[in-house]
């Protein structure tokens, strides 16, 4: 299963859609684009999970990282739209407690990219 990323930014904030499985294969590929995301130092970085359909130890891993790398820059990282799985791994590991996680994209953010 491949994972795909997109990411669109406004402003301070960056939207990061991803779809497929975050797993030991395709996560440095997220991890890679978080970093390059991270270089532009945007204050809040919200993932759309809502098509992503596993998430392993790997991929919450990444996740942790990014979200570390930007607090250390003032930033934050949330969690938008999980899929059960997912949000049951966030739950059973006490993740859902360390990143804000949202039902689905903040509409904010969906008013901003209409803007875009």
């Amino acid at each position: 299963m491949e994972l795909k990323v997109a990411t669109r930014s406004s402003g301070g904030t960056a939207i990061v859609a991803v779809s497929g499985e975050i797993d030991l294969y395709t996560a440095p590929q997220l991890q890679a684009e978080f970093a390059r995301l991270i270089s532009t130092s945007p204050q809040r970085v919200v993932i759309d999970m809502s098509e992503v359909e596993f998430c392993d130890s790997t991929g919450v891993n990444v996740l942790l990282s990014a979200l570390k790398r930007l607090r250390e820059r003032g930033g934050d990282l949330e969690v938008a739209a999980p899929r059960s799985a997912v949000r049951k791994i966030l739950q059973v590991t006490g993740l859902d407690s360390v990143f804000t996680v949202h039902d689905a994209v903040p509409d904010d953010l969906l008013t901003t990219e209409h803007k875009g």
